[in-house]
């Protein structure tokens, strides 16, 4: 991911629209961007809308595999969380060979950067590394987000039969096994704190003490259930929110996945602490969860981004117009998010919640940049068209670290 060369935009986006760009790129990171300069041999003819890559801030997977396995018979997410449990048993090579057909597919559909939520712990580090290996392999950056996994529920229960496997015994041992995993190019490793119903509060503090003493990101699956919210209620005394405002989670380095049962105090906290905040639509909508208050989150402070989570559909392009399209149903009013503000969320917002300086085609930042194929061919790229009139079947070039991992 240390390319070195020229690429020639017909179209492309550089905070404004701008015709015949030049993007010069040194060292895996753009040197120069240039408007109006015509097209030249030595420069990587990029014929569409280039834009910055796409960034995919919350995946699991191994769940790719459900993808048509669970859509009969009926039931909610709990029920769907058991049949999910019969997909967690992998051995690396495996593993490392199916992750590499996911992020081909993630690739291939203009996203750059991937954050892994990764928690099959069985195999020690085994099936991380084997997340990264693919990743490398493929091309596509990675932040390995290691979640720590403890217990069955807020009031203490321990784990389910299926749910052994996730935990490493106890937050200090998990730290020790973070030790051993290693940053490389295209690499960063981040921390999770799985969900307040499967960390204690001691141990949450462990997981966010190492991650901010490594500079590392940190995220947490943040009441997405109902039943989570009641029983935080009920243990603590607390929402989910206040319990890590309790805690001293919190901050700008932390990223809320889902966040979807929130109280009015709940907003005001993550917004005034400046959390990211991670929809994901296409899977919430396939586990009939609710649409959570994204709007409201965005007013009082928070950055959104977007994941694919689940891998039911692996588009970020979908998935931010998801954002929109939801809070439209919720709220009965429409364009409640411009479509720059969409777009932001799913590049930089993205990719700064994942830990890298991408997102943006400007000097400085890592040269990460996709091409969109123009249709019909008189339109002029602008944000709009590009959420309401592209998908991640329209890339046609993806380059990473100035290297082509995409070429149609």
């Amino acid at each position: 991911m240390n390319g070195t060369g020229r690429w020639h935009a017909e179209q492309a986006w550089v905070g404004h629209a701008a015709e015949n760009v030049l993007i010069e790129v040194e060292g895996g990171r753009i040197k120069r961007v240039t408007e109006g300069v015509p097209a030249s041999q030595d420069a990587v003819a990029l014929k569409g809308w280039t834009i910055p890559g796409l960034a995919n801030v919350h995946s699991h997977a191994f769940q790719r595999l459900l993808r048509g396995e669970v859509e009969s018979g009926a039931g909610d997410f709990w029920e769907w969380r058991n049949r999910m449990y019969r997909f967690t048993e992998w051995d690396a090579a495996d593993y490392f060979n199916h992750a590499r057909l996911v992020f081909r597919e993630m690739l291939e559909a203009g996203i750059t950067a991937v954050g892994e939520f990764h928690y099959l712990h069985a195999r020690g580090n085994e099936l991380g590394v084997a997340l990264i290996d693919a990743a490398r392999e493929e091309g596509i950056r990675i932040t390995l987000i290691d979640a720590c996994y403890l217990r069955g529920g807020l009031d203490g229960r321990p784990l389910e039969a299926e749910q052994i496997s996730f935990s490493d015994g106890d937050a200090d041992s998990w730290a020790r096994r973070m030790d051993e995993l290693n940053e490389a190019d295209g690499v960063r490793i981040g921390a999770a704190i799985h969900s307040v119903r499967a960390v204690d509060p001691e141990s949450m503090r462990i997981v966010a003490t190492w991650a901010r003493e490594h500079k590392a990101p940190l995220h947490i699956h943040l009441a997405e259930q109902p039943a989570e919210v009641e029983e935080c209620l009920r243990v603590e005394g607390c929402t989910p929110a206040e319990l890590l405002e309790r805690e001293g989670i919190l901050g700008p380095d932390l990223t809320a996945v889902h966040a979807i049962h929130l109280t009015p105090h709940d907003i005001s906290l993550l917004g005034d602490n400046e959390v990211s905040v991670c929809a994901c639509t296409t899977t919430e909508r396939d586990l009939g969860d609710r649409v959570g208050p994204m709007t409201a989150l965005a007013d009082a402070g928070c950055a959104l981004t977007v994941g694919s989570d689940s891998n039911a559909v692996i588009d970020m392009i979908e998935e931010v117009r998801g954002l929109e399209l939801d809070q439209r149903r919720a709220t009965g009013r429409r364009v409640l998010h411009e479509p720059e503000e969409l777009f932001i969320a799913a590049t930089f917002n993205g990719m700064r919640a994942l830990g890298w300086d991408a997102g943006e085609l400007r000097a400085g930042m890592l040269a990460d940049f996709i091409t969109l194929d123009r249709s019909p061919q008189w339109r002029k790229l602008t944000p709009a068209y590009l959420i309401y009139g592209f998908s991640g079947n329209d890339v046609i070039n993806v380059v990473v670290g100035g290297e082509t991992v995409v070429g149609k």
